[in-house]
């Protein structure tokens, strides 16, 4: 897919897109949570659009291993807040939600993409977001955040991922939502071991075989702390460095936190590979 419908965009996917980081979480697994604070997220949001940033994906409820839910209420809040004072920046807004109500929420604020961690299983999901001209970013995830990394198994970590996102396709499908609207999301760190992640950057090519667009997700993440040793706050190279490697897997979208080294290492892939 070359061509994303993403609520008041078409993304134009021939070259990746750099989607930025915004956690209004208290939690946040990478340590840059803002605590609801709204001036300090659009500050940040600000920051990475003049990196060059092409997206941005907004979270108010942390996902990381061990956390609890938060107040429907409280991230419901926080997340329309936002949006309604980011929605005329001229720039795709990615809501990180997993509860129907925000995405409605949201939606009706001005948002563009839902990128939902449960992959529309929610009940209530698939029909708060069907008839919307939103763009969808179905997660794959096994188990859930608070239990997801305590011990997963897999016999065949590809095609097992690969058939759960071929089953989330067809039920949006079914509910009417366009295969343009669609982006798919391995969903790294989510109900994985260390070998389970690194098999599907490998193979990250296989997810977009039927014509969809792949979004990456791996900046920060114990991955990568688990082959370099380092902690949360010491992995920007590797972050960049995997960023990288799942762009030239096919990756259309990588969700970052350092926008600036992923952009320069993706300009210097770019004028490598546009040589003729």
């Amino acid at each position: 897919m070359t061509l994303l419908h993403c609520g008041r965009f078409q993304l134009d996917l021939s070259q990746p897109k750099v989607m930025a980081i915004i956690n209004l979480t208290d939690d946040s697994f990478s340590g840059d949570g803002l605590h609801g604070d709204v001036s300090a997220a659009l500050a940040r949001a600000e920051r990475a659009l003049e990196e060059g940033a092409d997206m941005l994906d907004i979270g108010a409820e942390s996902s990381r291993p061990g956390s609890d839910p938060v107040p429907e209420g409280q991230e419901l809040e926080r997340v329309v807040r936002f949006v309604e004072r980011a929605r005329d920046w001229q720039v795709p807004l990615s809501i990180d939600t997993l509860k129907p109500a925000v995405m409605r929420a949201a939606l009706a604020a001005g948002a563009d993409m839902i990128n939902d961690i449960n992959a529309f299983r929610t009940p209530g999901a698939v029909e708060a977001v069907a008839a919307s001209a939103a763009g969808l970013c179905v997660m794959h995830m096994q188990g859930e955040p608070r239990t997801m990394q305590a011990d997963p198994r897999y016999d065949d970590v590809v095609v097992e991922v690969s058939a759960f996102l071929d089953e989330r396709v067809a039920a949006l499908q079914a509910a009417g939502v366009a295969r343009e609207r669609i982006v798919l999301d391995p969903g790294f760190g989510f109900g994985k071991r260390t070998v389970h992640n690194f098999t599907l950057l490998r193979e990250l090519a296989r997810f977009g075989e039927g014509g969809l667009a792949v979004l990456a997700g791996m900046s920060r993440k114990s991955m990568l702390g688990a082959v370099t040793g380092r902690e949360v706050d010491a992995r920007m190279p590797a972050s960049v460095a995997a960023a990288l490697i799942a762009v030239q897997r096919g990756a259309a979208i990588v969700r970052v936190h350092d926008v600036a080294p992923t952009i320069d290492a993706l300009k210097v892939w770019q004028a490598v590979s546009t040589l003729s």
